[in-house]
């Protein structure tokens, strides 16, 4: 290694990207096109930094299978900035698979984190905690360390264990605050203070309760029947019913609890879950029908009861019964949560995340575009959308996939 690859390396370290430039900036070596990669992606130039590490890994020879592999992680973690993250997985794990053959320990921990979050981004949150469980940060770069801290506190935090994920916090805080990175700091800051913001609205009958997470956590461990509509679900002690995929019983179960411990009158259920306000005679006969498909699901938990008016919600064990709201109303909170990360997202990648079609997707940003509450930018398949960070509450509980709860 010259002095000038490895100075600009040193750089890089230090987080000194322009530092790092000045110093390859006129050279197209395979290690030096790595290095301005790497500085590129450091200034948020996602797209050229791509281009320049692919290009260095073509220049390697094949008895530089090392370099190639670094290129390899380096690379991976563009794309997963850039949110594109429907590619294979198989290349980053084949070059995690030479890195620790080589005995580059950080780096092959660098590529099973990138792996590990590229999971968490698709709300494949088992895999995340798996892929997360064997790995061993210690003895390893601190900056290394407050990154898998962070995924790990992410995972509690999204399966409402606010136990383990306030200790993984204060790890991660010990090890950016050794790895003195600013935006590593940034980013553990964030995360702690998230436990301290509003994660879901509890609705009463005379307005509403605003609830962090480890008060959620707590009601929905209280044995209380609880209509979650940040999740799409119900919850009594033990036992979960999920309904995202369900969502005219859904919406009538939240009608029902709304009203508990009064009835609801048959055409206000038929208004919440049809959207009509012109009920005939088909739309009480299809209220009747999901209806019993709603007794059916929720026999265990609560028995629904048919009044002279309309319909009542009685849970067994004198139960109480909650509605939690998301932080946000809307039906579309979980895309803007998943924009509000401050990165930009494709379509393609978004419905990835939300396991949904991008027809869907579309239409949907469409809409939100027309609220103001995103916007795009670039043109045709390079388009992508952003969204305001969204302040004074945390999104935990609206990003797509969480953790089953039961």
């Amino acid at each position: 290694m010259d002095s000038l690859i490895a100075a600009s390396a040193r750089a890089l370290a230090a987080g000194d990207a322009i530092g790092a430039l000045k110093r390859v900036a006129l050279r197209d070596d395979p290690p030096a096109l790595a290095l301005r990669g790497i500085a590129m992606a450091q200034l948020g130039e996602h797209p050229r930094a791509r281009e320049l590490l692919r290009r260095a890994a073509r220049g390697f020879g094949a008895h530089e299978e090392l370099a190639r592999a670094r290129c390899v992680v380096a690379e991976a973690e563009v794309a997963l900035a850039m949110r594109d993250i429907g590619g294979s997985p198989r290349p980053l794990a084949a070059a995690a698979v030479t890195l620790e053959a080589h005995a580059d320990r950080a780096n092959a921990l660098q590529a099973r984190l990138i792996a590990m979050r590229r999971l968490l981004l698709l709300g494949r949150l088992d895999e995340a905690a798996a892929a997360l469980a064997p790995l061993d940060a210690r003895d390893l770069p601190p900056a290394l360390t407050a990154v898998a801290e962070l995924a790990a506190a992410e995972i509690a935090l999204r399966s409402l264990r606010t136990g383990p994920a306030q200790a993984a916090l204060a790890r991660a805080h010990e090890a950016a605050d050794r790895a003195r990175v600013p935006a590593l700091q940034a980013e553990v800051a964030e995360a702690r203070a998230a436990l301290d913001r509003p994660a879901a609205r509890r609705l009463l009958a005379d307005g509403e309760q605003a609830l962090r997470i480890d008060e959620v956590a707590a009601l929905l461990g209280s044995g209380a029947l609880v209509v979650d509509a940040c999740r799409h679900g119900l919850r009594a002690g033990d036992a979960w019913r999920p309904l995202a995929r369900r969502p005219v019983l859904f919406a009538l179960a939240r009608a029902l609890a709304e009203a508990w411990p009064r009835d609801i009158d048959r055409d206000a259920l038929i208004a919440r879950a049809f959207r009509t306000r012109h009920p005939d005679e088909t739309h009480r006969a299809r209220l009747r029908v999901e209806i019993g498909r709603l007794r059916a699901l929720v026999a265990e938990l609560a028995a629904i009861e048919a009044t002279p008016q309309g319909f009542v919600l009685r849970p067994h064990d004198a139960r109480e019964v909650v509605v939690l709201a998301p932080p946000i109303d809307g039906e579309l909170g979980s895309m803007v949560a998943l924009l509000a990360d401050g990165a930009p997202w494709s379509t393609s990648a978004l419905a990835l995340a939300m396991g949904a079609s991008q027809r869907t997707v579309q239409r949907a940003l469409v809409d939100l575009e027309a609220a103001g509450r995103v916007r795009s930018i670039g043109r045709a398949r390079a388009r992508r959308w952003l969204s305001p960070p969204l302040a004074g509450f945390t999104t935990l509980l609206l990003l797509p996939a969480a953790l089953p709860i039961a």
